[in-house]
């Protein structure tokens, strides 16, 4: 049996908790390593060290440490294809789908690399007599970031990417799930010419993530995860003093207006919906057509294209998606399906009952489809997290647009129309953080950011681009006078710039 142990200070940590999780192959239901489960002292080991390279990599200029950044993306292309295979072995989703995820967090690594010029301050020349004031913007200390079991590889590199590169070291926390990829990421940082300490992973669960919370030396956390748990890392971490974006859940629509190319609308609905079996928090799990004409075509079609869905073990090319993570989550799955059509929805198409072929031990799931879903379904209102479209009927655009302007998550959303006019104004008016127009998936790219809104988000900043580059740093204003001739009187009143 393989372990995966702790990276702490530049190598191996290998835990004595006696404590360990269970790593699955979602294609054959094996388990096929265990990830050790650090306790609050093995973390405070990490933080220790990280805390000691900080002061060192802080004082590294800019340019030498985008120097590393620039190295650490040579090394990850160079490695991709075995990085995506890891990937998709432990997570299950299929190798082109584990590239993307790879290269999605590469961009923000790319991002990073152009820090020296990110990181310069303001600058005002005669703000008052003799006085100038200027501003520089300086790194927090050691960072910390817990990741889903989603994205092991995109997720972390949003957010170590960027807190290295302003000169904070960085504990990581991801998933147990499929905890490999990130320690490898942390290896190639060390390949890269990152110093000793700089990024740290350790593995662990609740106890892990209260010790990250409570710890006096982490100064910021980044967290992504289902909603509850980021309003609770929220507000244990301010409670503790520390900066804190916490990421939730999602249900995003997509709105299917009359004028639509519904060829290219059911084709993005199907990578969008399905794609890595619908674990994505910007998938597309809600479609709303506007009309009842819109809504029995989409409705065919739909049946049709899920018809021609394949889905196979994560090696396998032709497979559209592979197997969800775990047994626990595809009971969890069948379940809501299951609430579904308890509380009256159609099911058009059932997808439980998948099994596919040699592989019947593996946690796949088929498809499925259901009409006729209101507002008021518990399945409309939760995230289901799985290979499952769920079609709301809407007679109006305004109708249309209250639905995703209404629902307690607010993270993405998409419109499909012709209609400039029309997109414009949903775009204006829609009450969610990120849009997207005739764009099934609006991830902004790095340079932008990453956010969305309601119970999708907890804190005051975003994810990467310029939003995270705030996150990772304070900003110190200095206001300077080089005074000539007499002295002055002491200032009693607050000064002005008269």
């Amino acid at each position: 049996m393989r372990d995966i142990a702790h990276f702490v200070n530049g190598q191996t940590f290998v835990g004595t908790s006696g404590r360990f999780g269970d790593v699955f192959n979602p294609n054959t239901g094996e388990v096929q390593a265990r990830v050790q489960l650090a306790t609050a002292a093995e973390l405070d080991a990490a933080v220790q060290a990280a805390a000691k390279a900080q002061i060192g990599w802080a004082t590294t200029n800019p340019q030498r440490r985008a120097r590393v950044m620039f190295e650490f993306k040579r090394l990850i292309e160079r490695d991709m294809n075995s990085l995506a295979e890891i990937l998709s072995s432990e997570h299950g989703k299929v190798i082109a789908d584990s590239k993307g995820d790879i290269q999605r967090g590469l961009e923000v690594i790319e991002f990073a690399c152009g820090i020296p010029h990110i990181l310069k301050g303001e600058y005002t020349e005669g703000a008052g007599p003799g006085i100038d004031v200027y501003s520089m913007r300086q790194p927090l200390g050691v960072c910390a970031g817990i990741t889903p079991f989603n994205f092991p590889a995109m997720i972390p590199m949003w957010m170590f990417g960027i807190s290295i590169a302003v000169g904070n070291t960085f504990i990581l926390k991801p998933s147990e799930k499929d905890p490999t990829v990130p320690v490898k990421l942390a290896e190639l940082m060390m390949e890269a010419g990152a110093p000793e300490g700089v990024l740290n992973v350790v593995h662990g669960d609740k106890t892990v993530v209260d010790a990250i919370l409570t710890h006096p030396l982490i100064r910021a956390v980044s967290f992504v995860g289902s909603s509850d748990i980021a309003h609770y890392v929220y507000q244990t971490g301010t409670a503790h003093g520390k900066r804190v974006q916490a990421m939730g859940g999602a249900k995003n629509h997509g709105i299917v207006l009359p004028d639509a190319d519904l060829d290219q609308v059911v084709k993005d609905l199907s990578g969008a919906a399905f794609g890595s079996a619908g674990e994505r928090c910007m998938a597309l799990p809600v479609v709303v057509p506007v009309g009842k004409a819109t809504a029995d075509e989409l409705r065919e079609r739909m049946v049709a294209e899920i018809e021609t869905l394949q889905v196979g073990v994560s090696s396998d090319p032709a497979a559209h998606y592979g197997p969800v993570v775990s047994s626990q989550h595809r009971a969890k799955i069948a379940d809501y399906i299951q609430i579904g059509v308890d509380e009256g929805a159609e099911l058009v198409v059932d997808g439980r009952d998948f099994s596919l072929q040699g592989f019947e031990k593996g946690f796949f799931i088929g498809p499925s489809l259901f009409d006729g879903v209101t507002k008021g379904m518990k399945t409309y209102q939760e995230e289901i997290f799985g290979p499952v479209l769920q079609i709301v009927r809407a007679e109006s655009f305004e109708e249309a647009l209250s639905l995703p302007s209404e629902h307690q998550y607010g993270n993405g959303v998409a419109i499909f129309t012709r209609n400039g006019r029309a997109a414009r104004e949903f775009a204006s008016r829609v009450n969610v953080g990120m849009v997207g127009i005739n764009v099934p998936i609006p991830v902004p790219v790095a340079y932008h950011t990453f956010g969305g809104w309601k119970r999708s988000a907890f804190g005051d900043t975003n994810q990467h681009g310029v939003e995270g580059v705030k996150f990772y740093t304070k900003v110190k204003t200095i206001t300077a006078r080089w005074p000539e001739g007499e002295v002055e009187d002491s200032a009693f009143v607050i000064p002005t710039m008269k």
